[in-house]
């Protein structure tokens, strides 16, 4: 009761749109984004994903590379904390500033235009497949069950952070996976991960508006005894299944799939104190 409370205050809001991610570098192993090279065709946002407690507190949570053009996130980039049990509310936010506004942080839809991002109508359509109806969800890249508090669970719930996933596919096998992921990083001293689309733009837009994902893909690093460990995964494969493989193996796929030259999630480790080289690294870049 006390979490309902506390989501309905007026002075809460959420996000910010940052010309850089100078705000949230610390999401980032080595606080190096993820590079991308050269960019596609389309028109990108950085936002640092935060949570105004009042007029002056904010605290931010993940940072998010939002294209603009197919209304989705490229991906959304946070440090796992480990897991806690927070009561998930159902309530999406938009981002003011994507479209002109001069709103600092993230809001309840009250626009009247948006033409830069989805909005949840977006999603209240599905179309057909032969006989059958297919239905998308607003699918997390941060997943409410990899935050660690009331705050970091809010921030989560803004559609910056979302793209059209199948929904049952989200709701079982992509929802196994984040619990399997849990697992494999709650024992880690640091743990850092990368969550992103790749979009099917051959498919049906819902709302003739915002394309529905071909895959999702994750990249995690978990640092364990000064050992940095990375894995891979993608899913649906085409077995309707999630994919475990090696992240280089993943940018591979991911730079033919977004048409890109080189894809690098994970650019640098970090170098301990008083040593010249990085810590052991197993598979993160």
């Amino acid at each position: 009761m006390k979490l309902l409370v506390f989501l309905l205050l007026p002075c809460l809001s959420l996000g910010k749109v940052s010309p850089g991610f100078g705000n949230c570098t610390e999401f980032f192993l080595n606080k190096d984004p993820p590079e991308f090279t050269p960019q596609w065709g389309t028109t990108v946002e950085k936002i640092c994903q935060c949570v105004r407690h009042d007029k002056k507190k904010i605290t931010y949570h993940y940072a998010t590379l939002y294209n603009t053009d197919w209304k989705i996130p490229i991906y959304s980039a946070y440090v796992f904390h480990g897991y806690a049990s927070v009561a998930r509310v159902d309530r999406w936010y938009i981002e003011p500033q994507l479209d002109g506004h001069t709103e600092e942080c993230m809001a309840p839809k009250q626009l009247k235009t948006i033409n830069n991002q989805a909005v949840k109508s977006d999603y209240e359509v599905s179309y057909m497949l032969g006989n059958e109806e297919i239905c998308y969800d607003k699918g997390h890249l941060y997943p409410v069950q990899h935050t660690h508090d009331e705050f970091s669970m809010l921030a989560t719930s803004t559609l910056t952070n979302a793209a059209p996933q199948n929904s049952c596919f989200n709701q079982r096998k992509w929802n196994q996976h984040e619990k399997v992921v849990i697992k494999d990083l709650e024992s880690c001293s640091n743990a850092y991960v990368v969550t992103g689309v790749v979009p099917d733009l051959t498919k049906p837009k819902l709302n003739n508006k915002v394309p529905v994902s071909m895959y999702y893909w994750r990249a995690t690093c978990c640092l364990k005894n000064s050992v940095y460990t990375g894995k891979g995964y993608f899913g649906p494969d085409n077995n309707n299944k999630v994919k475990q493989l090696s992240i280089k193996d993943l940018q591979n796929q991911l730079a033919k799939d977004y048409n890109v030259t080189k894809v690098v999630i994970f650019p640098s480790l970090p170098t301990p104190p008083g040593s010249k080289r990085p810590l052991v690294n197993v598979g993160c870049v």
